[in-house]
């Protein structure tokens, strides 16, 4: 698979609320990006705070824009606050250095773009979008 398609990303987001529905986290946003950075899906449940979806995007975006998974960023601004402070600035504020923001991809380690979850404690938020890439049958990084 060079590219992530349509139906691909909907699997995803879809997938991603339902291991979320079936862990009993909170109600989610989810937002699936191509490696273009292309918005390809984006779902928000019954219940979510206002700002989720936006919240998701940034995580999702800003692991796609440095190519690691967000928890990966979440170190970097704790070890770099300056670094991760410009390249925020850089990407015009969408990155989130905290985990929900995972890397999506195919069997050879390609990028084909990046999920992101908000909605629930980050680690949760991982969790479900680890849940959705794999039931796609592809291979997620979180920068774990």
């Amino acid at each position: 698979m060079s590219e992530l398609t349509l139906e691909t990303a909907q699997i995803i987001a879809n997938a991603t609320l339902k291991t979320a529905r079936e862990k009993g986290f909170k109600p989610l946003s989810v937002v699936v990006y191509d490696q273009r950075g292309a918005i390809k899906a984006i779902l928000s449940e019954d219940g979510t705070s206002l700002k989720r979806a936006e919240i998701a995007m940034g995580k999702a975006y800003g692991a796609l824009a440095m190519g690691v998974g967000s928890r990966a960023l979440h170190k970097m601004a704790t070890d770099r606050p300056y670094f991760v402070a410009a390249a925020a600035h850089a990407v015009g504020g969408q990155l989130i250095p905290v985990p929900g923001g995972v890397l999506i991809k195919d069997g050879q380690g390609r990028i084909l773009g990046a999920v992101g979850v908000s909605g629930d404690t980050s680690d949760n938020d991982e969790i479900a979008a680890a849940g959705g890439i794999g039931t796609a049958g592809l291979t997620f990084d979180s920068g774990a």
